[in-house]
């Protein structure tokens, strides 16, 4: 297997738009993307996440991020999934990047 492949396009701005794509290194291809809703820095990201093999199945992803002690506390809120199945998938991925992300940015 080669290794996993990320690309991203951000306008981190209220208003902007982003789009991601990556490859897992199983070698399945993935894009979603959305529009920035609300950018306050080092407090609250809040956008519209859907998949681009389902625009219509649009989703609003919150991240807060609030000091705590001797670091930072994030608030992850992923809402409006089109249903169950697309909420569990949903976690399990999120779950999958936030367990690396601590080790990424310590």
């Amino acid at each position: 297997m080669k290794p996993a492949t990320l690309k991203a396009e951000l306008d981190v701005r209220t208003g902007g738009r982003y789009r991601i794509s990556f490859t897992r290194d199983d070698g399945e291809y993935f894009e979603a993307g959305g529009i920035y809703r609300e950018v306050v820095p080092n407090e609250r990201l809040v956008f519209t996440w859907a998949w681009h093999s389902t625009p219509e199945r649009e989703s609003l992803v919150t991240i807060s991020l609030k000091p705590d002690s001797a670091g930072t506390l994030m608030i992850f809120h992923h809402a409006q999934f089109f249903d169950e199945t697309a909420r569990d998938n949903h976690q399990r991925g999120w779950r999958s990047f936030i367990d690396k992300l601590e080790s990424f940015v310590a």
